[in-house]
């Protein structure tokens, strides 16, 4: 039998589910008709909560569903990718890699928001979907803190006794990187957990001590995942999944075309990507990254 928070945890996510059904009928019945293929498919927005900040505020998060199996779409800010009202940029991606991108904006709006919707308007391959979002009842999140766990997100931090940053994306405090195209650029940050596990049964537990009983694979206690954001070109990174070395991760990207870039980290606990589903418990991050074109050796 569920209990009340554990039941709780399951309507939250059938609620975010449900709003990847809100767009337009042709892309409604794309969505319930249409089986998912390696391209063609649209992109939905998908609504995943609010939450109220100290200062009384809100916050709404939101993340994306990218239907294609193998098929990565970059949409310019613009009449393809708005939201709006007081866009049409708010800090949406531009770039969208396939399957479920978990908790890509968030979008501050004020204590007396009330009843107001923004709505973000996508069109990939032809198609075009619009979701509203606001303070819908039903809709609260807890993504600093897993209630039913007592589990917390994980914190990334630019330098070793930097800024920590825990939870959904806070775009001010991205790391910077610079460099030219074509030439490796280093990438550094610093990443730790409280260590706290869920168990399979819906429970929470402590790890194991070195050396313990052996059981099933665990999943590592954190991990990070870099991909692009925004940015004119390619980036490719030689380690996406980079491994955390004494809470220090250090890879190197390379890009295709001068301009900025967003590169985003995306840090999960075991409680998995888009902690499993549940709005809680993994972190967001970016990296500016400002390209040079590619050094010649003239003068």
């Amino acid at each position: 039998m569920l209990s009340f928070v554990n039941v709780s945890r399951v309507v939250s996510a059938v609620a975010v589910a449900a709003t990847l059904m809100v767009g337009t009928a042709a892309a409604q019945q794309e969505l319930v008709m249409e089986p998912l293929k390696d391209s063609g498919l649209t992109v939905y927005p998908a609504y995943e909560g609010w939450y109220q900040n100290s200062d009384g505020t809100y916050t709404l998060l939101v993340g994306y569903y990218n239907r294609n199996k193998k098929q990565v779409l970059d949409v310019p800010i613009g009449p393809a990718n708005r939201i709006e009202p007081g866009g049409p940029d708010q800090g949406q991606p531009t770039h969208f890699v396939v399957g479920r991108g978990w908790g890509t904006i968030a979008v501050k709006v004020p204590k007396d928001f009330g009843d107001k919707k923004l709505t973000w308007t996508l069109t990939t391959n032809g198609k075009t979907v619009s979701v509203p979002f606001g303070l819908t009842k039903g809709y609260q999140i807890e993504p600093y803190l897993d209630a039913a766990m007592g589990n917390k997100p994980p914190v990334i931090r630019f330098s070793e006794k930097g800024e920590a940053l825990t939870g959904p994306p806070k775009l001010a405090a991205a790391g910077v990187a610079t460099g030219a195209v074509g030439e490796p650029v280093t990438l550094s940050y610093w990443v730790t957990d409280d260590g706290h596990e869920e168990t399979p049964t819906g429970g929470s537990a402590a790890a194991p001590p070195p050396g313990g009983a052996a059981g099933p694979p665990r999943r590592p206690r954190v991990s990070t995942t870099l991909t692009k954001y925004r940015g004119p070109g390619t980036i490719t990174f030689a380690d996406s999944t980079p491994a955390i070395e004494k809470d220090k991760v250090t890879t190197t990207a390379t890009f295709s075309m001068p301009g900025e870039y967003l590169i985003r980290i995306e840090a999960n606990d075991a409680s998995g990507v888009g902690g499993g589903g549940f709005q809680c418990c993994w972190t967001t991050a970016y990296i500016k990254a400002s390209i040079k074109a590619a050094n010649t050796g003239g003068h």
